[in-house]
């Protein structure tokens, strides 16, 4: 793991804004590429001038799109027999599988606003999404919406890791302990808006089973 964390840095601090996009949509597909050792070293060239600090957050909200997008479209056209057949090969388990369709249709299309600011889902959501065949419209805009938002919050952190240890830099293993250690905080933030959406939801679920026994 120490050795892909060190290429994928690589190739960040390489690749500029076409690593950034590369590596964000396999993030955001079947490969399990973590995004904190994408988007915060890509910030700390920003930071040194390198690099546009909007740049790098409109580059990862395209890669991400880019890789769900692609996900939903091979995952609509293969089905979900073949995925839980095959997806083991990829890391994707019917567990996993499992929780992410659940997600889906417990919260529907604010479920994979909020997928894209979580692990393990973040990755997996465009799957049932492309299964059950959800308007790719929607599917693009809140994938857009969500991806946009964690870009920027990892960009952010990444940002300050620079003025605080800029010798993280050459540090993978670092910069990903710093950036999860800095994380408590975008739990609550996340889990604040979540909660939010989600009593929406219920209330506005129980206000319509109100009008219908009405009617």
């Amino acid at each position: 793991m120490h050795y892909l964390l060190e290429l994928w840095f690589g190739w960040v601090l390489s690749g500029g804004y076409l690593g950034i996009i590369l590596l964000m949509a396999m993030e955001s597909s079947i490969f399990p590429v973590p995004s904190e050792v994408v988007i915060p070293p890509a910030a700390f060239l920003a930071a040194q001038g390198h690099l546009n600090f909007s740049g790098v957050i409109l580059a990862g909200t395209a890669g991400s799109y880019l890789g769900a997008g692609i996900t939903y479209w091979v995952s609509r056209g293969l089905g979900r027999v073949v995925i839980v057949r095959f997806g083991r090969f990829f890391f994707i388990t019917p567990e996993k599988l499992e929780r992410a369709e659940v997600w889906l249709s417990r919260y529907e299309a604010g479920g994979v606003f909020f997928a894209r600011l979580l692990p393990v889902i973040r990755h997996l959501i465009s799957i049932p999404a492309g299964i059950v065949r959800m308007n790719f419209m929607v599917f693009s805009v809140v994938t857009i919406l969500g991806s946009a938002l964690w870009c920027f919050i990892l960009a952010y952190l990444g940002d300050k890791a620079y003025r605080l240890q800029p010798d993280l830099l050459s540090d993978p293993d670092g910069m990903v302990r710093f950036i999860r250690s800095q994380s408590h905080w975008i739990v609550i933030f996340v889990g604040t808006l979540a909660f939010l959406y989600f009593l929406t939801m219920r209330l506005t679920a129980g206000r319509a089973a109100t009008d219908r026994d009405e009617v």
